[in-house]
């Protein structure tokens, strides 16, 4: 399935951008995109209030999608911040899985499922 057809009915959401590429068992992938979701959630509680107190109100629509590589994250990442988006790219602390400082997921949003599924819409779901 592809991203952004899901949840057409919220005005606000929050993607969450995975690397597959890393194999991380499920456990390390939840606990990454928590770790994206809370961090732009807060950067965006304090930089664009009225998108996140929108947000909070519908109900926090979420979405995770998937990239292949490390370089397509950033890429999104870029595209999500010339679109004044609040991102929070995760890296690890290296104590489990992973070496330290791999970059694991993105947190594009909250903001308008518009803007966030012109970015993040033809990704498929995680």
């Amino acid at each position: 399935m592809v991203a952004g057809k899901e949840s057409s009915t919220f005005k606000f959401k929050q993607a969450i951008v995975v690397r597959s590429d890393l194999k991380m068992s499920p456990g390390k992938t939840a606990v990454q995109v928590a770790h994206a979701s809370v961090t732009a959630a807060d950067l965006a509680r304090q930089k664009r209030k009225r998108w996140w107190s929108a947000w909070m109100a519908e109900g926090q629509c979420k979405v995770t999608v998937r990239v292949e590589t490390e370089r397509e994250l950033l890429q999104l990442r870029a595209r999500a911040e010339n679109a004044n988006l609040p991102t929070a790219l995760i890296q690890d602390r290296g104590l489990t899985e992973l070496p330290p400082g791999t970059i694991t997921c993105l947190g594009i949003g909250p903001a308008s499922s518009e803007i966030v599924d012109a970015i993040t819409g033809k990704l498929h779901l995680l």
